[in-house]
């Protein structure tokens, strides 16, 4: 809609540059128009009588109707002009007041679901990111220490149950001038077997620890999201302070000492 209102008002600007060329096109076509005339009065032997034409009214008669045209044009293209050049208000960006900003839990939620530690960096926590990521590392670096251990005393267990002396790996894990024999070898078999199972004990819970440290950093995630709003203020408070409390024990001698007791008064203020 635009393109075609410029187009129009290009158009009209071009028939009102032109308009000075028609009017003097017009006004030598009168003058032409008039000199034959005058040319056979002269030659005449006959007088004849001469009409007086005005010739200026004539012209502005004629030229009358551009002239209103050439107004009406002026006055769209000034129309067209103030309704398309509309300027637009700028829209200034607030700052956020980080005072007063709390976070999303859901969107926290899902960040520290997709990555680990991206709901801390969300809830501008960044002081509890070297614990996720420690905690993470040090997963990482038992698994694959116990997994290494676990493969070693795996072969090594395989190679002194399968009775070949050309396999013999287990020998790196005995001591210096330590030697298996036929006296000792049943119980080298159960120290292997033992700390193969050990090792693989060890890696599968490294990887469920590392599950745990990701499950708490989601959860942490959440909570403080959560806990954002929770109210903090110098209301809250808990007083403990003793207290008589009443038995209901009646009757008898000393039946005032039996019938209180001493107690604790927890009052809370929220």
């Amino acid at each position: 809609m635009k393109i075609g209102v410029m187009s129009y008002i290009a158009v009209r600007r071009a028939v009102k540059r032109c308009l000075p060329f028609y009017r003097f096109a017009l006004l030598s076509f009168c003058l032409l128009s008039l000199l034959p005339l005058t040319v056979t009065a002269q030659t005449t032997d006959t007088p004849v009588p001469l009409t007086v034409v005005e010739t200026g009214d004539s012209i502005g008669r004629l030229l009358a109707p551009m002239d209103s045209i050439a107004r009406e044009d002026a006055a769209l293209l000034q129309e067209d002009t103030t309704s398309v050049v509309v300027a637009k208000p700028e829209k200034k960006r607030v700052p956020r007041d980080w005072s007063t900003w709390k976070p999303n839990p859901q969107r926290a939620l899902w960040l520290a679901l997709v990555l680990p530690g991206a709901g801390q960096i969300y809830n501008r926590k960044y002081w509890k990111l070297p614990i996720i990521y420690g905690g993470f590392m040090g997963c990482i670096y038992a698994l694959t220490w116990n997994n290494m251990m676990y493969k070693d005393y795996s072969q090594a267990y395989l190679d002194i149950m399968d009775k070949d002396p050309n396999t013999a790996s287990y020998n790196k894990f005995l001591h210096l001038g330590r030697q298996v024999t036929p006296q000792n070898e049943e119980r080298y078999q159960k120290i292997f077997k033992s700390r193969k199972d050990r090792y693989r004990r060890w890696r599968d819970m490294s990887f469920f620890v590392m599950l745990g440290v990701y499950a708490i950093s989601v959860i942490d995630a959440y909570v403080d999201a959560e806990l954002s709003v929770f109210d903090i203020s110098k209301d809250l408070s808990l007083k403990v302070s003793p207290a008589v409390i009443p038995t209901g024990i009646g009757g008898g001698r000393g039946s005032v000492l039996q019938a209180q007791s001493l107690g604790v008064n927890c009052s809370l203020n929220f």
